[in-house]
């Protein structure tokens, strides 16, 4: 009888385990386009915050993100990241503590590197972020044609190449990007009147829209359908560093952080995703520093746009916070970590790189 006793309470301690070690049910991958770790990890630039060149109020922007502490500076520019995700995550990137994310591709700049995130490998036939179908399948992809993912999975961005980086053609998943409306024959009111809006304002770039249209496009999205496998693209803050608008950059990245909380905020009062949803954040490309005119610019001729930087935060990711002395992480890790956190063994046509272990519990 002893022997039972403790062969029933062995197993059940077992099965206990297995239970804490697999609440995700749900992932979503985030991308933030061009936002550069430096103001992830340090806040806003003091080479830049000032400089008339690429500032149109230098007072009123100092006033509201400048602190001559970077943590205090960080804090009012991401205050949901560092109040918030700090705590309940994992965020990797900073380079001056020792830790550092990376592109594998060589090009360093957007369709490369959303290729790489969502499929796990390099194809260096894709070198230009012109709007060709990808002949690589996306984790995405791949979870919607297995039978227990399959019409559960959505992506929405705000630049409109995100169709063909996806294949929506080819995947049947679907993707709401560029300036493209809802559609279908039960549009929420919200749906309606973003498709009214944003038909009506200027576009201030060809293809790429506001990002407050892609956020709660997806959020209505999520609240009909309860998707298991969300994609997001902000993208606001890539166009706005390419204009040179250092202010509007640093706006739009607040405002990102503030469409993360609102996320967050209502995965967790949503019963089919509260306790259940991991989020896998990061971007596709990083920025020049010196000189200090290449922060508008990435690609490979700029140093130091292959830096990038990750955060990973749910029931399944032990919090740790700014992590520092890491293990370097590679961006074609990604896809594999996602489908990691769902009990999926991610293998595609090619080898995708391995998961990082150190955010699955």
């Amino acid at each position: 009888m002893k022997n039972i006793l403790t062969t029933f309470c062995f197993a059940f301690c077992i099965g206990l385990a297995a239970s804490a070690q697999n609440k995700t049910e749900n992932i979503f991958i985030i991308t933030w386009d061009g936002f550069r770790w430096q103001e992830l990890f340090t806040g806003a630039d003091a080479n830049l915050i000032e400089d008339k060149e690429y500032v149109h109020h230098p007072e009123e922007l100092k006033k509201r993100f400048w602190s001559n502490n970077a943590e205090e500076r960080r804090k009012k520019l991401l205050p949901f990241i560092w109040s918030d995700i700090a705590k309940m995550g994992q965020i990797y990137g900073n380079r001056d503590k020792g830790s550092f994310v990376n592109l594998t591709n060589p090009y360093w700049f957007s369709y490369p590197g959303y290729s790489e995130i969502l499929v796990g490998y390099v194809d260096k036939s894709i070198d230009s972020n012109n709007k060709f179908n990808n002949p690589n399948k996306t984790v995405l992809e791949i979870l919607n044609e297995t039978p227990k993912y399959k019409g559960k999975v959505a992506a929405f961005g705000s630049w409109d190449v995100f169709p063909y980086i996806i294949n929506e053609e080819r995947s049947g998943i679907p993707v709401n990007a560029g300036f493209e409306n809802a559609k279908g024959s039960d549009l929420t009111g919200m749906e309606k009147s973003l498709n009214t809006i944003q038909s009506q304002l200027p576009k201030i770039w060809a293809t790429v829209r506001y990002d407050a249209f892609t956020h709660h496009y997806a959020k209505e999205h999520l609240k009909k359908h309860h998707p298991n496998i969300v994609y997001i693209s902000y993208g606001e803050t890539d166009d706005f560093a390419h204009d040179g608008e250092y202010g509007a950059y640093l706006r739009s990245a607040w405002q990102t952080d503030q469409f993360l909380k609102d996320l967050w905020e209502f995965v967790q009062s949503d019963p089919h995703y509260k306790d259940k949803t991991t989020f896998v954040i990061t971007t596709d490309h990083g920025r020049g520093t010196v000189p200090k005119e290449t922060w508008k610019h990435h690609g490979d001729k700029i140093n130091g746009a292959d830096e990038t930087w990750l955060m990973v935060y749910g029931p399944d990711t032990k919090p740790k916070g700014e992590v520092s002395n890491s293990k370097p992480i590679k961006m074609d890790q990604i896809a594999a970590t996602a489908a990691g956190f769902l009990k999926f063994d991610y293998k595609n046509t090619k080898p995708v790189g391995a998961p990082i272990s150190d955010v699955l519990k």
